[in-house]
């Protein structure tokens, strides 16, 4: 057991950064495997605003397969970034938010993460309302009863009381609800490929007279997903790892099919279902559609696929990256239950209804701010600590992470100057955001402070003592704000000391 002195003593306040929920999972608190964590991914790359990305490459004149070709390359892309950050769940188990107390400083780490929580919050709206629209129809057709508002109450305390439940809970409403997604969506494009033929059209040969761009539409797509391409440490930290190995693909094995497949083919077919709706009916949204002219059965399955679509999704990638955030804002006053709660609430305040009508917008925007965030991440996780970090320190109210009154100059500058010039070419957002983010976070730690402000993991580059699964050991919190550095397995016992 590798013992690490990160400087605390007796009289400091030492658990001011610290709650349950956002300390880091060991090696034995992994339960999701490879198949569950691409379940969980399939789940939420169904997104029904996926839909109108597809309609739109069709409406800037491509046709059908290089349209979904463009969407899935673009997760693809967006996929592989996902890879880089996910790491951080898998190696140090820990969560988004906590990490960024890294790059940003235990006080500046609020306003990166917390945007990121609100934009998860609104998205949380955004598929609450569409799935309350899909159980409204429902209560029309077969209890004569209509109003949305009441279902989209109803909608949000159930997925609120779910994600409460906790991660297996996630992992077994994907593991339902993917397959079944899949089925449904397969059927949904025969049936308007049928519509299609009534009318004439060949939707593979389909051509409108629009001239898009398809850097656009590319771009388009990273931003969508921009959001879980720097959170993903918070569910990569509860995927089984392989420990002792300094191989990062035998390291992150089980998060390879999601990412590089589920992700990227899946969010291909949804996007293509959209563009064949449009070819077929004019309107992207496939539910709409088939929802004018199905009827008992057939109704009431598309009807269930979008509750479940917008279910699984909201879970995972919503609900649970937004209670983290709320939760590392002040962990002594929320707890993980409470700040699921809030996640919801403030979804609903955003009035998503009004947002939906602005979609690229809202992408363009917020995957500015988000883009230059990844880079920022990666910069400091693989170029700076080279993946070493001291993570007792993470949780230190006075520790190194504390910069100059809790706020890393380097992280916030970069963030603001990489994500506004990102915003101000929107449609370019990621491309932008990301790179540039990336290279003023590296110039401003090494020249002003790095030499400033010392790094306790930066000491000895090539020491194993700030590692963890590669090197077979876990973080374990001992109370008080102590930590050791164990072996994975070794769990609390009482060989550990209490002098971290």
């Amino acid at each position: 057991m590798t013992i690490i002195q990160d400087g605390l003593s007796v009289g400091r306040d030492r658990t001011a950064l610290i709650e349950e929920s956002i300390l880091p999972t060991r090696a034995s608190q992994r339960p999701i495997g490879m198949l569950g964590y691409a379940w969980i991914w399939v789940g939420i790359a169904v997104i029904i605003a996926t839909y109108s990305l597809g309609a739109t490459g069709i409406q800037g004149g491509f046709d059908l397969a290089t349209v979904a070709l463009t969407i899935m390359l673009a997760n693809l892309a967006i996929g592989a970034l996902m890879l880089a950050t996910a790491d951080i769940g898998t190696e140090h188990g820990l969560s988004f938010a906590v990490y960024l107390r890294a790059p940003f400083g235990i006080h500046g780490t609020h306003l990166p993460a917390v945007s990121r929580g609100i934009v998860a919050a609104m998205w949380f709206g955004i598929q609450t309302y569409l799935g309350a629209l899909a159980l409204n129809g429902i209560g029309e057709y077969f209890l004569g009863f209509s109003n949305w508002v009441v279902w989209y109450a109803l909608f949000a305390a159930v997925q609120v009381a779910n994600t409460m439940l906790g991660i297996k809970s996630v992992e077994r409403l994907a593991s339902l609800a993917a397959p079944a997604i899949i089925a449904i969506s397969v059927w949904m494009y025969f049936t308007l490929e049928g519509v299609a033929e009534t009318k004439g059209l060949n939707i593979w040969t389909f051509r409108a007279e629009g001239q898009a761009s398809l850097i656009v539409l590319f771009i388009a797509n990273m931003s969508f997903w921009s959001t879980m391409a720097i959170d993903i440490p918070n569910l990569t930290r509860f995927v089984k790892t392989r420990t002792g190995t300094r191989s990062f693909v035998q390291r992150n094995r089980a998060i390879f099919l999601a990412q590089l497949i589920a992700l990227p083919v899946t969010q291909g077919m949804i996007a293509g279902i959209g563009a064949v709706s449009f070819i077929a009916t004019g309107n992207w949204n496939p539910v709409e559609v088939i929802q004018g002219d199905a009827q008992g059965i057939a109704l009431l399955v598309l009807l269930i696929l979008v509750v479940l679509a917008q279910w699984s999704t909201n879970n995972s990638a919503n609900l649970i990256p937004a209670a983290l955030t709320f939760i590392n804002l002040a962990p002594r006053v929320i707890n993980y239950r409470m700040s699921v709660v809030i996640a919801g609430v403030v979804g609903t305040l955003c009035f998503p209804w009004q947002i939906l009508d602005n979609l690229f917008v809202f992408l363009g925007y917020y995957g500015a701010f988000l883009s230059a965030i990844g880079g920022i991440m990666v910069a400091d996780y693989y170029v700076i600590r080279r993946r070493r970090v001291n993570v007792p320190a993470l949780f230190d109210p006075h520790g190194q992470y504390r910069y100059h009154r809790g706020f890393n100059p380097a992280g916030l500058t970069a963030w603001i100057v990489a994500g506004t010039v990102a915003a101000w070419w929107s449609v370019y957002a990621f491309v932008i955001g990301f790179p540039l983010g990336f290279l003023l976070y590296l110039v401003l730690m090494k020249g002003l402070v790095l030499p400033r402000y010392h790094q306790a993991e930066l000491r000895w580059p090539g020491s194993d003592d700030y590692l963890a699964a590669s090197v077979g050991m876990d973080w374990v919190h001992l109370g008080a704000g102590r930590f050791a550095h164990t072996p994975c397995g070794l769990g609390r016992s009482g060989q550990e000391r209490e002098d971290l």
